[in-house]
């Protein structure tokens, strides 16, 4: 009985080392040496890699500028966020507008005057 004891957890032990083995993680030739020598060339990909970015992301800014300068503003618009910055907002007094309402803001938009209900970002009034 001793023996087929010592056999069974001879073999359980054994059963677990090669299960440990095998889950154990692999390294493929994935030395610091081989990414110090690459490094230079890793540097130039990224680089490449993030001016291209900057060409993507640039084209697709100027084709969202092109396409707001083609809107055609009406009163009930909602006012698109990019354009309800500061940047945009104008007196009345100084382009002889007439008076904004309480909650009312001129913005100039493409040479457009452009009177916004600051509740609802409305479009209530267009001045040229």
């Amino acid at each position: 009985m001793k023996k087929a004891l010592m056999m069974l957890v001879m073999s359980l032990s054994a059963l677990t080392l090669t299960n440990v083995a095998t889950a154990a993680p692999h390294f493929e030739h994935d030395s610091r040496a081989d990414h110090h020598d690459n490094g230079k060339k890793s540097r130039e990909f990224r680089d490449y890699n993030s001016d291209q970015n900057a060409d993507k992301r640039r084209m697709r800014e100027e084709r969202g500028v092109k396409r707001l300068q083609q809107i055609k503003w009406q009163p009930g618009y909602v006012m698109p966020q990019h354009y309800r910055s500061s940047g945009y907002k104008v007196g009345f007094k100084e382009h002889n507008l007439p008076r904004p309402d309480r909650k009312q803001q001129w913005y100039k938009v493409n040479n457009d005057f452009i009177l916004v209900d600051s509740d609802s970002n409305s479009i209530v009034r267009i001045a040229n």
